[in-house]
């Protein structure tokens, strides 16, 4: 059987990436979106990744960011995956040579297997929720039954995931793996050690 991965994103603390690891997340994403409230700079970021061990992935999610804003980036700091959470093309994304996934906002409408067919080269496709005006971290959960059975990408499940739903999210959907921020905070940026390790326990009981 395989293991759902579980990537916790939204870390702007080095303590809270701490956690994350120790709780068993296989990956942590950092945040470079002015307007987001979990925001980091590339020197908060160099010094949360300097705490990430071994075979842990660091993600970096941009939105619709200049090309020379995560060149420099890259350059101060070693990301692992590239998430883009915008209205990047395919081959914006594939512009870095820096493995990517492509962020989708799922609506009745989204064509899911055109999506997979355009992101080709994407490690996988990342499904949150649709809303109005706001890129992601609505702590909504979208439609499952959205989700076509036959997508040839590995789906990384996102979109108001906590505790409380994420175990009936992986029997629903199987994801290859499930994405939380809001549903493992405090506050909005500073993540709870016990909802972390709520949703730890949830994703492996």
């Amino acid at each position: 059987m395989i293991r759902t991965r579980v990537k916790i994103c939204g870390i702007t603390r080095v303590e809270d990436a701490v956690c994350a690891v120790q709780n068993g997340a296989d990956a942590i994403g950092l945040v470079f979106y002015g307007p987001s409230p979990r925001n980091v700079n590339a020197a908060q970021a160099a010094e949360i990744v300097q705490h990430i061990p071994a075979f842990v992935s660091i993600v970096g999610l941009f939105v619709n960011a200049e090309v020379n804003e995560i060149k420099a980036l890259l350059s101060r700091v070693k990301l692992d995956l590239l998430q883009f959470h915008g209205d990047e093309t395919p081959g914006e994304c594939e512009q870095f040579g820096v493995p990517y996934i492509k962020a989708i906002r799922v609506r009745p409408e989204t064509n899911l297997v055109q999506c997979a067919d355009d992101y080709a080269h994407a490690k996988a496709l990342l499904l949150d929720t649709y809303t109005e005006g706001v890129v992601g971290g609505t702590g909504h959960v979208f439609d499952w039954q959205l989700i076509p059975k036959a997508l040839t990408k590995p789906i990384i499940l996102a979109g108001g995931l906590n505790p409380q739903n994420v175990a009936q999210a992986i029997a629903q959907v199987k994801p290859f793996a499930v994405d939380v921020s809001g549903g493992v905070e405090a506050a909005k940026g500073v993540k709870d050690a016990s909802k972390i390790a709520a949703f730890m326990q949830q994703v492996y009981r």
